[in-house]
């Protein structure tokens, strides 16, 4: 990575995260995970396996702790077709939390 300044990394890298997070299915169709929500987790959006390891490592290298679930049956819709499908070619869920210094831990 150059030594660009953080803020002119950000415009180029905001462009790929919002897109990514349009791909998202609503969250009446997926759900986000209760307990990582209340663990302060924030749920970003749904990869498939090429994409998840290079959104990680943006996250980051924006300064975000990550974690990474699989869409699991029992979170999809039952009415959602195409949710199903995701869940059985293993998309997987993206959470951020700000990472620990931002935190203050």
């Amino acid at each position: 990575m150059s030594a660009d300044p953080p803020g002119r990394l950000i415009g180029p890298l905001r462009v790929v995260v919002e897109g990514e997070a349009r791909r998202a299915l609503s969250d009446a169709q997926i759900a986000a995970d209760p307990d990582r929500i209340a663990q302060g987790w924030e749920r970003r959006f749904i990869a498939d396996g090429a994409r998840v390891d290079e959104m990680v490592r943006l996250y980051q290298e924006l300064g975000f702790e990550t974690v990474v679930d699989p869409i699991r049956p029992a979170d999809v819709d039952e009415g959602c077709g195409d949710c199903r499908l995701v869940a059985r070619l293993q998309f997987k869920m993206i959470y951020t939390r700000p990472g620990r210094a931002s935190r203050g831990a």
